[in-house]
C-alpha cells in the first residue's frame, strides 16, 4: 500500500516537473517576445524575474503538489463549511439541494483549484483569467447561485490551501522528503496562491 503511495507520488512529481518546464519555457518565450515587440533586447529586470522564477522551480512543483494531491479534501471542507454557515442551502429550496446541486458546487469548488494549481505552476495569472473567472460571474448570475456563498466557499479554499502549503494546518510535514524542505520555506508561494483565490473572488465581487 505505501509502496503504491511512493510510487502514485513519483509519477506526480514527474508529470509537474514536465508541466513546470512547459510553463518555463512559455515564461521564456514571453520574454523574448515582449522584448521583440519592442524591438530590444531582454531588460536585466525580465532577466533577474526568470532566475528567480527558476529558483523557485522546486518550491512551485512542491506547492502545486499541495494542491493537487489534496483537490477533493479542500473542496469538500469548503462547500461543507459553507453549507455549515448556512443551513437553509440544503433544505428543499435552498440552492444545495438536492444532491445534484451540491455536487455541482464541488465540482466547480475542485476547478476553481485546478485552475489556481495552473497559474501557480506557470507563475502566471493569465490561464486562470482566461479559462475560469472570465464569465464566471456572469454564469453563476444566469443560474440564481449566490454569489456571497460561492466567495465564502472559495475562501475558505484559499485559507485551507495556505495552511496546506505552510505546514501549519495540522502540523503535518507536507515536504518532508521533497525538493523544497518544509512549508516555512513556501511562504512566498503560498502568497501567490492566495492572491489567485482573491482574483476569482474579486471576479465574483
Amino acid at each position: 500500500m505505501e509502496s503504491g503511495a511512493f510510487q502514485y507520488q513519483s509519477e506526480a512529481l514527474k508529470l509537474h516537473f514536465w508541466d513546470f518546464v512547459f510553463h518555463m519555457l512559455d515564461a521564456f518565450s514571453r520574454a523574448v517576445v515582449s522584448a521583440d515587440s519592442k524591438g530590444s533586447p531582454i531588460g536585466s529586470e525580465d532577466l533577474v524575474a526568470l532566475r528567480k522564477y527558476v529558483a523557485d522551480a522546486n518550491k512551485r512543483i512542491d506547492a502545486t503538489l499541495a494542491i493537487t494531491q489534496n483537490v477533493s479534501c479542500i473542496a469538500a471542507d469548503a462547500i461543507s463549511g459553507m453549507v455549515c454557515e448556512n443551513t437553509g442551502l440544503t433544505q428543499p429550496g435552498g440552492h444545495c439541494y438536492p444532491t445534484r446541486r451540491m455536487a455541482a458546487c464541488l465540482r466547480d469548488g475542485e476547478i476553481i483549484l485546478r485552475y489556481v494549481s495552473y497559474a501557480l505552476l506557470a507563475g502566471d495569472s493569465s490561464v486562470l483569467d482566461d479559462r475560469c473567472i472570465n464569465g464566471l460571474k456572469e454564469t453563476y448570475l444566469a443560474l440564481g447561485v449566490p454569489l456571497a456563498n460561492a466567495i465564502r466557499a472559495i475562501e475558505i479554499m484559499k485559507i485551507a490551501t495556505v495552511a496546506i502549503m505552510t505546514e501549519t494546518n495540522s502540523g503535518r510535514k507536507m515536504f518532508e522528503g521533497l525538493n523544497s524542505g518544509s512549508g516555512a520555506e513556501c511562504q512566498d508561494i503560498a502568497s501567490e496562491a492566495a492572491s489567485y483565490f482573491d482574483r476569482v473572488i474579486a471576479a465574483l465581487s
